[in-house]
């Protein structure tokens, strides 16, 4: 049994072996689902694009964890505080993913604003290590940018880079964090239905393209459904929502390594200007 749980950790890590990143979810394409869109960004968008930052409207605070391939040792958990302001919006984000004997994290603070009404654009500094006790512990600073078009009221494309410069962990070895680039699109046939695509190159490693659809039922209640190319994970969760809270119930399926289940809570308050108004 510990040589199956061995191997199937080994698996999950061997798309990072040629270059070091920080692990998303296996659903990360839910997660930042609305990021190009008007009616369905949240809070959880900005992990796609930072410059969907820039359309949250109300302070919002967002956690999200995800039991990878249903092992311990290859969770990985995520929260995130935006604080839109006249002067542009902020948000801070804290990562984490493994077990005491492995782990990675990343805290990062991202800034959006629009420039016009057309174009919104975002960056965000991270600060990155890893860990592995009594062995490696690497450290490094990266910075992600990011831009989304408005093209039309139902349209909306953006660019995404995430440390475009490279560069290795430290000065003793060669360990390197990679670069990923990311075009996203999204069309919005009406306020309930969604489709969003992107296409993800990580450096070392093929190209990714992500498709998936959001529906609403109601205003209270949506669900996704996905599919990533890489791997030919595919993904679905639903959501509800009443007054200020919403809480996401997701699950990926890898074809090899299984279910990957993950909960998602995210938290909206109303803003001084909303409660002049």
């Amino acid at each position: 049994m510990r040589k199956i749980y061995l191997l199937c950790f080994l698996f999950s890590a061997s798309d990072y072996a040629d270059a070091q990143s920080l692990r998303k979810p296996i659903a990360a394409a839910y997660t930042g689902f609305g990021a190009y869109s008007l009616n369905h960004v949240d809070v959880f968008s900005i992990t796609s694009n930072q410059a969907a930052l820039a359309q949250i409207k109300n302070p919002s605070f967002g956690v999200y964890g995800e039991k990878r391939y249903l092992l311990d040792a290859t969770s990985m958990f995520s929260t995130i505080v935006a604080l839109p302001t006249k002067q542009g919006n902020f948000a801070f984000q804290a990562d984490y993913f493994g077990y005491q004997n492995y782990n990675e994290s990343q805290l990062g603070l991202a800034y959006a604003r629009g420039v016009g009404k057309k174009l919104d654009v975002g960056v965000k500094f991270n600060y990155y290590s890893f860990r592995i006790p009594g062995y490696q512990n690497s450290s490094t600073v990266n910075f992600e940018i990011g831009a989304i078009a408005h093209l039309t009221d139902k349209l909306n494309a953006g660019i995404h880079f995430y440390n475009p410069v490279g560069g290795n962990l430290s000065k003793t070895d060669n360990e390197k964090l990679s670069s990923v680039y990311t075009f996203g699109i999204g069309y919005e046939t009406s306020e309930s239905f969604l489709l969003s695509a992107e296409i993800v190159k990580q450096e070392d490693l093929p190209v990714n393209v992500n498709v998936g659809m959001q529906y609403n039922f109601e205003k209270q209640f949506f669900a996704r459904f996905g599919i990533a190319s890489q791997n030919e994970s595919v993904y679905l969760g639903a959501g509800v929502s009443w007054a200020n809270l919403r809480i996401d119930v997701s699950a990926s399926y890898h074809p090899q390594l299984g279910i990957s289940p993950g909960l998602m809570l995210i938290l909206n308050f109303k803003s001084a200007n909303a409660e002049e108004k």
